[in-house]
């Protein structure tokens, strides 16, 4: 069933609500960021300003920066919508639509990379690279802003992600933490994977070089992938090798991490 960012936003009210009268504690929080907003783009400005404001940026300009970037680029926050959704269905230990906004740092980190996204498209690469910089720092995962990544990803956990340059990531792609899509060596160019839609990486999986994995793969924790993968195909190992198929065709969807099932 299809959720718009209207109804999304009125569920997020709703939660805050409740949430302000059984706990006091996150009164304040609740307000700052979702009661006196607007609209979901005020909400998402804020978080994300709160959380990357510090020593090198302030918080007010960087909201004003997002703002004007959602305002700009309305698909952003159509992306913005489905990573979310994505996380509610797909983590089993989310359970409130106000969480992966307000705490989860993958989710966070995901769409502060889409915004230095735009900025790296529109030229100002500097800025770009700035918010980069900040996202590593805060949430210790790096994303190169060039990179190129689809709508409804799950980014679980988040901890020591790397995501190249010239690395592609499709629509509803599952991500787990200690993942690399990174190159082989001090090669330039095109020197990053490919990775289609409906692809799961377990923990920890290295994948590297300007390889492709097929649509609906699944990469199993640890692996080490330095070349192409068959769409629905399941591979593990050092170096990895095909160990089966997948049971569905969008293995991100169930997040089933027992490798040995496919078989």
């Amino acid at each position: 069933m299809s959720t718009t960012i209207e109804e999304l936003t009125a569920k997020l009210i709703e939660e805050a609500k409740e949430l302000t009268v059984s706990e006091p504690l996150s009164r304040v929080l609740l307000e700052e960021q979702i009661l006196c907003r607007h609209s979901f783009a005020e909400m998402l400005a804020v978080t994300l300003a709160c959380r990357l404001a510090g020593e090198v940026v302030d918080r007010k300009e960087l909201e004003s920066m997002f703002l004007a970037i959602y305002a700009e680029h309305p698909e952003i926050l159509e992306d913005t919508k489905k990573d979310l959704l994505a996380t509610v269905y797909r983590d089993p230990a989310c359970t409130s639509y106000l969480e992966p906004l307000l705490f989860f740092k993958g989710f966070q980190g995901l769409q502060a990379y889409r915004v230095a996204h735009v900025l790296w498209i529109e030229k100002r690469t500097f800025p770009a690279k700035m918010i980069q910089s900040i996202i590593s720092r805060k949430f210790g995962m790096d994303i190169h802003p060039a990179a190129r990544i689809g709508h409804g990803l799950l980014i679980d956990h988040a901890t020591n992600i790397v995501i190249g340059e010239t690395a592609v990531v499709g629509n509803n792609v599952s991500i787990l933490h200690g993942v690399t899509l990174g190159g082989t060596g001090n090669e330039t160019g095109d020197r990053h994977p490919k990775v289609g839609a409906g692809v799961m990486i377990g923990a920890h999986a290295q994948l590297l070089g300007n390889i492709h994995i097929g649509d609906g793969a699944k990469i199993g924790a640890g692996a080490v992938v330095v070349g192409d993968v068959i769409a629905h195909t399941t591979v593990a190992g050092v170096p990895a090798v095909q160990v089966g198929r997948p049971h569905d065709e969008m293995p991100s969807f169930n997040m089933q991490q027992d490798f040995t099932r496919d078989a």
